[in-house]
């Protein structure tokens, strides 16, 4: 037997999870997504974190091979210079060898294990190379005994030839002692061995004489081994080592290059993956999320939404409007529930509400008609007594005369005829209109707001009369019509301003209606009728040229209005008020109106009476100035050619200035040193030679050489430096090539110099800079600057900084920067630093052609241009912009 439901009890509520469970649910997917994507990505990163370190610690591999191979390069010049002068650059060798080792044992510890047998060989080598430099140390140490000795037996060999009785003997022996001095000069221990040879193969018939000569060439023989053998291991071990040492560290550069090709695609690769998972667990999240959202939405947003659409139906009236979902047993059932009991709430008190909204109804209406159109007028609505008392106002009034409501303009004023009128006598003048004709319309006056401002009203007004007949009170209107009054004053300073303006214009200009009459003109076309502006104003032109007998025709004007646009320029003549004829440059337009109609004609003439008589005159000049052109070519081509002979003369005497000193000084040494030779050729001859005359005249000869080609090289270079100076095209053929490694190639051969002045170059290149252009000139233009900074930024010693940059300057040009942080440029030396031959040096041997040729091949040569930047005490900046292309034309010069 089964139970019924009784009629009256609630319907059976069904199962729905609550708001708390649905959101708790999403949030722990959303969760478990993003912990998901989290632990992917720590191991994506922890694998890219390793490759990037091991990418480090492969540049610093590269850095370290830089290092090695620089402190390598600084140890062979080390060792070069030992070679050369041992006594000054012994400890340098030293130090450089120690500073290698070190790099090399630091390298060590920065390389995976196979590639520390390259750091074993260099170390290896650099013993080798140590133990060479040991050994010439040890061969120089034996040369030095060597040659102490030879002082002594060169006196006994020079006493012996002395005492010889044999002439022709001590002759021979003295030419082959000339030999040997002159190979060991020389540095050819070859040759000097080779004369001490011959010297002991002589046959000498003295015992002491041989004895004294076999001992001096056994010396010279003995030292000549020395520096042979000096040669041979500086050649075969020092020279072979220090290449092997190069080689081993571009192998591991190598190496360091190729690992880190295999890490770089690892890298990629890694990154890839990474990309890929990370979308694909992105794209898991999402689909989760929309799943999450479209639960949460489907179970509480709808079932709210419409309990909402129902509760807001109910508020628009619809009292037979139901709440869905009171059947739900969760958190959304519990509202539509009580949302029911809400509105059978509200349809009780609606009917109980209808009733006593209908008894108001007609009475609020014609309040609310009244009201509004009280106070929602633009205009002043104002209720006054006879004796100007304001009894009512609108909002509209208290706003306009500066108060903030209406009962605040009532309280604030007494009578209106003291407190608001500016004039009393226009209040006096309302109430006669009123007495006279009970209503006044548009009645204008001033009244005085509560900030003190004056405004202009417009007042329409009716007079309210009793039954007695007798006026009790005014009620009207007002209008603020300031800004009215403010424009028809602007209209009128403005049209005076305007004939103040044409009347200074010394031209005819006027104004005409479409009936021909003037509305305006200046006082210069008044003039010329012989009357005043404002007397032609309504007048035609034929009524003002009729008064002194002369006419003019308005067919211009007519013109105007048929086609309705401007004539453009042309010329009329016609009579003035004195009888004289007067030729005009006229031009006519219309002035049209906003329907787009031709409202008035303006004219602008010019007077060309002058300028008529003018060209009569001109015409009869030109054949004069015609003539006087081609003198003043002539004239012009005659001072061209002068100037070009001046400017050669002034290049010829620069040169002949500059190249003076070193070829005049060559000469004197030159004479000098021929006046020397001849006479000792005459003692040769004589027989009469000495060993003292012989070592002045070696000393002399050896002074003289260094003089000479010390002035000669300054000769030449100050012949290429003019050379530059002519621009001379053939200097280098254009060519492509690698801006970077260019500019490195030519600051490697600048280095060297670099010790001595104690200063630190530095060089920032961007790679893969093509350019097809002139590659000397480019590394003439950097030397130039280099060395003019060594020798003018840098005083006295002083260490400095100079930076060379060079990167991408748009599509088509590169960008070089020179910059030192020297004393800097005066105002003065900044503006003539490119001017040929001004230097600030020149008694230090400066010629004033360094910058001058760098800025004739950067702006000629390479096409380019170039800035100079500089202060004083501030440095020294030159930026140049070179196109990449040399220019074609600048390219066929």
């Amino acid at each position: 037997m089964t139970a019924e439901t009784p009629p009256n009890s609630p319907p059976p509520r069904s199962f729905s999870l609550s708001i708390g469970q649905l959101t708790f649910g999403s949030f722990m997917l959303v969760l478990a997504v993003i912990i998901i994507t989290s632990t992917a990505s720590v191991i994506a990163i922890r694998h890219i974190d390793s490759t990037f370190a091991e990418l480090q610690r492969l540049q610093s591999v590269g850095d370290l091979a830089e290092d090695i191979d620089r402190r390598m390069n600084e140890l062979r010049l080390a060792a070069r210079d030992f070679v050369t002068d041992p006594g000054s650059q012994s400890l340098q060798v030293g130090e450089a060898a120690t500073t290698l080792s070190e790099v090399l044992k630091k390298t060590r510890l920065e390389l995976a294990p196979e590639q520390q047998d390259m750091i074993d060989g260099v170390s290896e080598r650099l013993s080798t190379y140590r133990s060479g430099i040991e050994r010439i140390s040890a061969l120089i140490n034996r040369r030095a005994e060597m040659i102490v000795t030879l002082p002594p037996l060169r006196e006994k060999f020079d006493t012996a030839i002395a005492e010889a009785s044999d002439p022709q003997m001590a002759m021979a022996l003295l030419q082959t002692q000339s030999r040997i001095a002159s190979a060991l000069l020389a540095h050819n221990p070859s040759a000097a061995e080779q004369a001490a040879e011959s010297m002991r193969s002589m046959t000498i018939a003295d015992p002491n004489l041989r004895a004294v000569v076999d001992d001096y060439a056994l010396a010279i023989v003995n030292i000549s081994i020395r520096e042979r053998q000096i040669s041979d291991i500086d050649r075969e071990v020092l020279g072979a080592e220090g290449r092997l040492i190069q080689r081993v560290t571009e192998l591991l550069r190598d190496v360091s290059e190729r690992r880190g090709r295999v890490l770089s695609r690892d890298f990629a690769r890694t990154l890839t993956e990474a990309k890929w998972q990370s979308i694909v667990l992105g794209t898991a999240g999402v689909l989760i999320g929309l799943f999450a959202s479209l639960l949460v939405v489907r179970r509480t947003v709808r079932p709210l939404a419409a309990i909402a659409n129902s509760i807001r139906a109910v508020a628009r009236g619809e009292k037979s409007a139901s709440i869905p979902a009171t059947d739900v047993d969760n958190e959304i059932g519990d509202i539509a529930r009580a949302a029911e009991v809400f509105r059978q709430t509200l349809v009780d008190a609606d009917t109980a509400r209808e009733a006593a909204v209908r008894a108001l109804a007609e009475q609020r209406l014609a309040e609310e008609s009244y009201r509004k159109l009280f106070e929602s007028s633009v205009d002043g609505i104002y209720v006054t007594t006879p004796g100007g008392a304001l009894l009512n106002a609108n909002p509209a009034l208290a706003r306009m005369m500066g108060y903030a409501t209406p009962q605040d303009l009532i309280n604030g004023i007494g009578d209106i005829a003291d407190t608001v009128y500016v004039h009393p006598e226009a209040r006096a003048e309302y109430e006669r209109l009123m007495q006279r004709d009970g209503m006044i319309r548009e009645y204008e006056y001033q009244v005085r707001t509560r900030s003190g401002s004056v405004l202009w009203l417009s007042d329409s007004a009716s007079a309210v009369h009793n039954e007695a007949g007798v006026i009790v009170r005014y009620e009207g209107t007002v209008r603020d019509i300031t800004d009215q009054k403010r424009a028809e004053d602007a209209i009128a300073e403005g049209r005076r301003l305007l004939q103040m303006v044409i009347d200074t214009v010394p031209a005819v200009i006027n104004v005409k209606d479409k009936e021909l009459r003037y509305v305006l003109m200046n006082r210069y076309m008044a003039g010329i009728f012989g009357v005043e502006p404002g007397d032609a104003i309504g007048r035609t032109t034929a009524e003002l040229m009729s008064r002194y007998g002369a006419e003019k025709t308005d067919e211009p004007d007519k013109r105007v209005l048929a086609v309705g646009k401007e004539l453009g320029f042309y010329e009329e003549e016609y009579k003035d008020a004195s009888g004289h004829m007067r030729q005009w440059l006229v031009n006519k337009l219309p002035i049209l109106d906003t329907a787009g109609e031709i409202e008035n004609i303006v004219t602008v003439a010019l007077d060309i009476g002058e300028r008529k008589r003018v060209e009569s005159e001109m015409r009869k000049a030109k054949d004069a100035a015609e003539g006087a052109l081609r003198n003043l070519r002539e004239t012009q081509n005659s001072l061209i050619e002068a100037e070009k002979l001046a400017a050669l003369g002034r290049l010829v005497a620069g040169v002949a200035h500059e190249v003076n000193n070193p070829v005049g000084i060559s000469l004197t040494v030159a004479s000098a040193l021929e006046r020397k030779t001849s006479n000792f050729a005459a003692e040769v001859a004589r027989g009469e030679l000495r060993r003292s005359s012989l070592n002045d005249f070696l000393e002399t000869s050896r002074d003289a050489s260094s003089q000479l080609v010390a002035n000669l090289n300054r000769a030449a270079e100050l012949i290429q430096s003019f050379k530059q100076v002519a621009a001379d095209r053939n200097y280098s053929d254009q060519r492509s090539f690698d801006l970077g490694d260019l500019t490195e190639q030519v600051v490697m051969s600048l280095r060297p110099g670099l010790r001595k002045h104690n200063l630190t170059l530095n060089v920032e290149c961007q790679p893969n800079l093509m350019m097809n252009s002139y590659p000397g000139p480019y590394g003439q233009v950097l030397t130039n600057l280099f060395l003019n900074s060594v020798a003018h930024a840098f005083p006295d010693g002083k260490p400095g900084t100079v930076d060379i940059q060079v990167r991408e300057s748009g599509k088509d040009n590169v960008e070089i920067i020179f910059s030192d942080n020297g004393i800097g440029m005066s105002l003065d030396v900044r503006r003539r630093a490119f001017d040929p031959f001004f230097t600030t040096r020149r008694d230090q041997g400066g010629t004033g052609l360094g910058l001058h040729i760098v800025y004739s091949i950067v702006t000629t040569r390479l096409g380019g241009r170039l800035d100079l930047d500089s202060q004083p005490g501030g440095g020294t900046r030159i930026q140049m912009i070179l196109p990449r292309i040399a220019p074609l034309e600048q390219a066929a010069e």
